[in-house]
C-alpha cells in the first residue's frame, strides 16, 4: 500500500506564537503514527517560489494523512497557528 505525506511549506512570521504550535502539532501527528522526514533544515530554491521552511511527514496511507490533517487533535495546533505563520499544506500519495 501506498504510503500518505503531507508536505508543507511554511513562513514563519511570529516565532515566539510559533513556538506554541510545534508541540501541539506533535503530539497530533504522533497520535496518528506520523514520521517527520524533512523538518525545517538548510534548503534552496531552485525554481518558482517557496517559503523558507519545509516539512515533510510519512503515514501509513493516504487516509491516514488525511485523518490527521482533520483530526481534533491537529485543529487544535491549527488555532495556536493562527496569525503566526504562512502555511501551504497539500496530501500526497507516494512510494
Amino acid at each position: 500500500m501506498p504510503k500518505g505525506y503531507v508536505v508543507a511549506n511554511v513562513e514563519v512570521t511570529n516565532p515566539e506564537k510559533y513556538a506554541d504550535y510545534r508541540p501541539l502539532s506533535t503530539k497530533a501527528m504522533q497520535a496518528y503514527g506520523g514520521k517527520v522526514l524533512v523538518r525545517g533544515g538548510q534548503s534552496e530554491t531552485l525554481e518558482g517560489q517557496f517559503h523558507a521552511r519545509t516539512i515533510v511527514i510519512e503515514f501509513a496511507d493516504l487516509e491516514t494523512a488525511k485523518r490527521f490533517y482533520h483530526s481534533a487533535e491537529y485543529q487544535v495546533a491549527r488555532e495556536a497557528r493562527a496569525g503566526v505563520a504562512q502555511m501551504n499544506l497539500m496530501v500526497v500519495e507516494g512510494v
